[in-house]
């Protein structure tokens, strides 16, 4: 089986948004928002388009609000999204759709 980097790429996001998550309530806003900022970072050099705008919005929600429920919310939401470019990536016709194209389904509703 060929090694696919873009499944390592989503592998590394999935787990510093799990880290994060479990990490919950011990980091300080400052900490959360510099790992947030990596994620962002990193979904937009691989034009992960959903990841990167929920790590932005979860960006600004943390330098407005501060830590709170929130976090969870938008860390869930980066997870589902992760998810779903790791499902599009594994499958056989995703070298045909560029990675930036694939929108998951409730990022959609969430536009609407």
């Amino acid at each position: 089986m060929r090694h696919d980097p873009m499944l390592t790429i989503l592998q590394d996001l999935m787990r510093r948004v799990d880290g994060l998550a479990s990490q919950r309530g011990h980091l300080s806003v400052a900490r959360i928002h510099d790992e947030v900022d990596q994620i962002r970072h990193i979904a937009r050099a691989f034009h992960l388009d959903s990841v990167e705008g929920f790590a932005g919005t979860l960006e600004s929600a943390l330098s407005l609000h501060g830590l709170g429920p929130v976090v969870l919310s938008y860390l869930d939401l980066m997870r589902d999204a992760i998810s779903a470019d790791i499902n599009a990536a594994a499958t056989p016709t995703a070298s045909i759709v560029p990675m930036a194209a694939r929108v998951p389904a409730f990022a959609v509703a969430l536009r609407a």
